[in-house]
């Protein structure tokens, strides 16, 4: 592409990750007004690398990206190569929940780049230091995150209301068969901006466990904020289902949520004992602190998911929101994908190791192919392809780009900068 445009197209490396993997930033048009979207922010999500490559098509095709819009497009094409390369083994396809899951690999909550628990003074990681600087650089009047639902639907988190995006995403869903996800559970307790659009919040301070669920930490989406950027979290699902858009009164939702509960407890008690058969024998095991990482974090986080969704259980401390059968449908999602998730990456302990002295494997695979069939058979889970994806992705940038174009020279002139430096991050169980 840059070969074939030099003089609108710009290809540089930006960084270079933990592993010495390049981080390259595609950049297209010349104009002052710059717009930066971020690729692989989470490493099983990979859809962004099409869809920065689809934006870089169009706004070369298209003057009215660029010097139509004074605008410059700048393409992160992968914040965390490191991750991405971990998920090789379903990338290729097929694309079936089994392969996924049993190849899923995500970072634990620590090592995810987009994350800034110490400040982004206190930025560890280079992939996140990377991204910083290039904030800091552009300043940017809009930038879009690019993330991927596995299993759900498609929906975006803002930092500033954008208004007609809803529309925007209603219409582009409709026109792609991409269910829109009316209650996820990242924002069950964020303001609503629309149908499937929601604001980000201020955070609230908590424990480690408040922090993966909930995040409440500084993040990238916050840091530019000093120079009036609008960042748009856009979500694309791979497998979709339509349950999620169900935004009706459910018959009767505590049942649902104790069944829900419940089926975590459950699930979660079975994992543990596996990982307790399982860690003894874990010694000399390639990857075995990256893999533990994660699953660490998602047994910790569990029980008191199962507590606050459980309506048998009433401490007062933060009552859920009025729930339609869109929300059911996205908590039994999230709690589901706990557990296969935490099963995949047990599973891929058990390969990497090349033994299971703990004979562990065969329940992982029951496990595997029994909840991957309730995600296929009970609950609708249907593979989107990929372009579709990422036509659905791309336009949803489009859109963000087009309106806050609108939005962001009143914000420069009145030097509005959010809620400051912190936000409300999910770790993005969707």
């Amino acid at each position: 592409m840059v070969a074939r445009r030099p003089a609108d197209a710009r290809l540089r490396r930006v960084g270079t990750s933990r592993a010495g993997h390049p981080m390259w930033l595609l950049s297209i048009g010349h104009g002052s007004r710059q717009a930066l979207v971020v690729a692989g922010p989470h490493a099983n999500e990979p859809v962004g690398g099409g869809t920065v490559l689809r934006l870089a098509e169009r706004a070369l095709a298209d003057p009215r990206f660029t010097e139509g819009a004074d605008a410059t497009w700048n393409l992160l094409l992968s914040l965390d190569p490191d991750g991405l390369h971990r998920n090789e083994g379903w990338l290729q396809g097929p694309y079936t929940l089994g392969r996924y899951f049993r190849n899923f690999f995500r970072p634990g909550f620590l090592e995810q780049p987009e994350w800034l628990p110490d400040g982004a003074a206190g930025a560890a990681l280079p992939e996140t230091r990377t991204l910083l600087e290039l904030q800091d650089e552009l300043r940017p009047f809009l930038q879009c995150s690019l993330h991927g639902v596995d299993v759900g639907g498609g929906f975006v988190e803002l930092t500033h209301d954008l208004p007609g995006l809803a529309g925007r995403v209603a219409h582009t869903a409709a026109r792609l068969g991409i269910p829109r996800e009316l209650g996820p559970y990242d924002t069950l307790y964020w303001p609503s901006l629309g149908p499937a659009v929601y604001r980000i919040p201020p955070p609230q301070i908590g424990d480690l466990a408040a922090a993966i669920t909930e995040a409440a930490v500084e993040s990238t989406w916050f840091h530019p904020h000093r120079y009036g950027t609008v960042t748009a979290v856009v979500e694309a699902p791979m497998w979709g289902v339509a349950a999620v858009e169900d935004g009706s009164p459910p018959a009767d939702a505590a049942a649902v949520l104790r069944t829900v509960s419940h089926t975590l407890r459950r699930d979660t008690r079975l994992l543990e004992a596996l990982l307790a058969r399982l860690r003894p024998h874990l010694a000399g095991t390639p990857d075995v602190a990256h893999l533990l990482a994660p699953v660490d974090d998602y047994l910790l986080v569990c029980p008191g998911l199962a507590d606050t969704w459980d309506p048998d259980i009433a401490d007062g401390a933060r009552p859920l929101p009025p729930l339609s059968n869109a929300h059911l449908a996205a908590l039994r999602i999230a709690g589901r994908r706990l557990a296969l998730r935490t099963a995949g990456l047990l599973h891929q302990l058990v390969t990497a190791a090349g033994r299971d002295p703990a004979n562990v494997l065969p329940d992982l695979e029951r496990f595997i192919e029994q909840w991957c069939a309730d995600y296929r058979d009970t609950i609708g889970a249907r593979w989107i392809p990929v372009a579709r994806q990422v036509e659905y992705q791309s336009r949803v940038v489009l859109a963000a780009f087009e309106l806050a174009g609108r939005y962001a020279p009143a914000c420069s002139r009145s030097g509005e900068s959010g809620w400051g430096s912190q936000a409300a991050v999910p770790m993005h169980l969707e």
